[in-house]
């Protein structure tokens, strides 16, 4: 009969990291690397830019359809892509981990791997956290990035006459938890393999701030909310075109899970959240590099910080808001 598996209560803290640490990268930027109080990274640029999330078991995931790797992968792909929505280059992660004694220790492992998994192609360190006891799982990232010399892309410079571009897949990930919430994962399994661990195309945020783009930002809350909040900082109207031209690639692939489910495609184009694609403008007439499209104009502020096909947005939700939310599964 096979020895059962162990969970995290049976190791020490220091059993549990000596598990951990062989799957996380150094990243060549890592001076002194995890085992003082504090790693050192360089810094070359003279400055860096910083960004933190939380993921949250039974709030941004769940265990019973995501493993360990999964969320270590996603937890690191969210972070990584605020700090390329910057135009910065990212150079390393710090983790904290809670978790309940419970958990097996092969779970652990597997979210030391996808956080691995992520880093390692990008030549980003993981390079130090913490780790402590609590009634759920809760990780949380600190990543850090290289400007590179390149003024950070801030999402207050659109201005009326830019053309508004998109990277990256768009709804994917919220069609794939509506497939798992409605316990049809076998409709489209790459849908629901995209909302467990996304893929962000993260080299188009130093590519496009290496273009010119004049303002920048991480699709996580949806479309229309996360558009909202760039029109607003930047005091402009984005005038988006329809999601499904716009979007057409995406909302062919969409199709057969909202055929199954009664959904609408671009309800999940506008307001899915969690793809992690990145929403750019840049001055009409430059290039745009790959793999931006156009997916409308800046225009100058209106009543309607977001419109889509010249009205404004008939969907009926809006994007995530942690608040007003709470208590439903994460979109």
């Amino acid at each position: 009969m096979p020895a059962e598996s162990p969970v995290v209560a049976d190791l020490t803290e220091q059993d549990l990291l000596d598990r951990i640490f062989p799957h996380l990268p150094v990243g060549s930027r890592t001076l002194v690397p995890p085992g003082d109080d504090a790693a050192v990274v360089t810094a070359p640029d003279g400055r860096f830019v910083v960004t933190c999330d939380v993921l949250v078991e039974d709030v941004h995931f769940r265990r019973r359809w995501s493993t360990g790797q999964d969320v270590g992968r996603r937890a690191a792909m969210q972070n990584l892509a605020d700090v390329v929505a910057m135009g910065a280059r990212p150079v390393a992660l710090v983790v904290g981990l809670v978790t309940p004694g419970a958990t097996p220790v092969s779970w652990v492992e597997g979210l030391a791997r996808g956080l691995g998994d992520a880093c390692r192609p990008l030549d980003v360190g993981v390079v130090g956290g913490d780790l402590s006891s609590g009634p759920v799982v809760m990780v949380s990232i600190t990543a850090h990035g290289d400007l590179e010399g390149r003024a950070a892309v801030r999402r207050s410079g659109a201005r009326a006459g830019d053309v508004v571009a998109y990277a990256g897949r768009c709804g994917w990930s919220a069609a794939g938890l509506a497939l798992l919430t409605a316990e049809r994962p076998d409709v489209d399994p790459g849908l629901v393999a995209d909302h467990r661990s996304p893929e962000p195309v993260l080299a188009a945020g130093p590519d496009a701030a290496r273009a010119g783009a004049t303002a920048m930002m991480d699709v996580s809350d949806g479309l229309l909310r996360d558009g909202r909040r760039l029109a607003r900082a930047s005091g402009v109207t984005l005038d988006l075109d329809d999601v499904r031209v716009a979007f057409a690639a995406d909302a062919r692939r969409l199709a057969a899970a909202a055929d199954a489910l009664g959904a609408d495609v671009a309800e999940w184009l506008l307001t899915g959240g969690e793809d992690h694609g990145l929403l750019a403008t840049f001055p009409a007439g430059v290039p745009l590099p790959e793999p931006f499209r156009r997916i409308g104009v800046v225009s100058t502020r209106s009543a309607d910080l977001v419109r889509v096909g010249g009205e404004p947005p008939r969907a009926a939700g809006s994007g995530w808001d942690h608040f007003r939310d709470r208590g439903q599964p994460r979109r």
